[in-house]
């Protein structure tokens, strides 16, 4: 990693309150070095890893994406109820899922409008709403 990857990476820990452990960090700096957003699977960020020369079990990724997600830091977007995807932008916006390579972008969120969700059931209130448009190739 660069000096500012590097300081990127722990900045992000610092304002989650993450302690900037050799494993974080360079997760961290695979997922927001370079500033960039990214959607990720544990497997894809463990292969990115792997590639970088850097050692970390698979175990350890997932669980260090679980503590990104917990600290606030990423979110988890599920397709299919089984395939999970792990999102730096923080931000309220949808999700095109396509289909043809099992990939997750985002969508324009200045082009979706929700205009009425159903009512909360009785004792729950709504946490989020997801928004995962799906596409195939033509």
């Amino acid at each position: 990693m660069t000096e500012i990857e590097t300081q990127r990476s722990a900045d992000w820990l610092a304002g989650a309150g993450l302690r900037p452990t050799r494993q974080r960090m360079t997760l961290a700096g695979l997922l927001i070095g370079d500033g960039q957003d990214r959607h990720v699977t544990a497997e894809s960020l463990f292969d990115a890893a792997s590639h970088a020369g850097e050692k970390v079990s698979l175990a350890t990724v997932y669980n260090t994406l679980r503590a990104f997600c917990d600290a606030g830091l990423m979110r988890e977007i599920t397709v299919d109820g089984s395939k999970s995807y792990f999102d730096t932008n923080m931000t309220d916006h949808p999700h095109f899922y396509w289909e043809d390579d099992a990939s997750l972008t985002d969508a324009p969120a200045d082009q979706l409008e929700i205009t009425r969700v159903p009512q909360a059931p009785n004792g729950a209130e709504i946490a989020s709403v997801d928004v995962v448009i799906r596409l195939r190739r033509k």
